[in-house]
């Protein structure tokens, strides 16, 4: 099938649904304020059962790890995700919502090739990246001190 470059860009106009961003940024703005919300919530709650700050903190990514897979395994994070767009992509959510995604995806091929070839096939990036650069802001910091 030969299209011109024309022809197929209408096609992709036609398939690509517009975003409405008057509604999906307010969304997107108030999910991600309630994660947030509900880590400040339980860092308080950890910090008033007599934790330290560090031990309160610790608690609260864990939490806040298990609670994203939780609701990933379960297929609810995808449906606050269809609402709360980028707002479900807050840091420490988006990124456990990243590693399990492909993990349950990928189970039916079974625990090496399937898990454990694809489990960081979103996230891979993400720690690549974030590693290098990491890296690179060290060895600036180190010698421009």
């Amino acid at each position: 099938m030969n299209i011109s470059n024309e022809q197929y860009s209408k096609m992709v106009k036609k398939a690509s649904p517009n975003s409405k961003s008057w509604i999906d940024i307010p969304k997107a703005f108030v999910i991600g304020g309630l994660i947030c919300c509900l880590g400040q919530i339980l860092l308080t709650w950890y910090k008033n059962m007599g934790m330290s700050e560090k031990d309160s903190a610790t608690l609260t990514s864990i939490t806040l790890v298990f609670l994203s897979a939780l609701l990933t395994g379960l297929k609810l994070y995808e449906k606050i995700a269809k609402h709360g767009g980028a707002g479900t992509l807050v840091p420490i959510t988006g990124f456990a919502n990243a590693v399990v995604s492909p993990a349950i995806e990928f189970k039916s091929e079974g625990y090496i090739l399937g898990v454990g070839a694809k489990i960081f096939i979103i996230a891979g990036p993400v720690i690549l990246y974030g590693i290098t650069a990491s890296v690179i802001y060290g060895l600036i910091y180190f010698f421009f001190r």
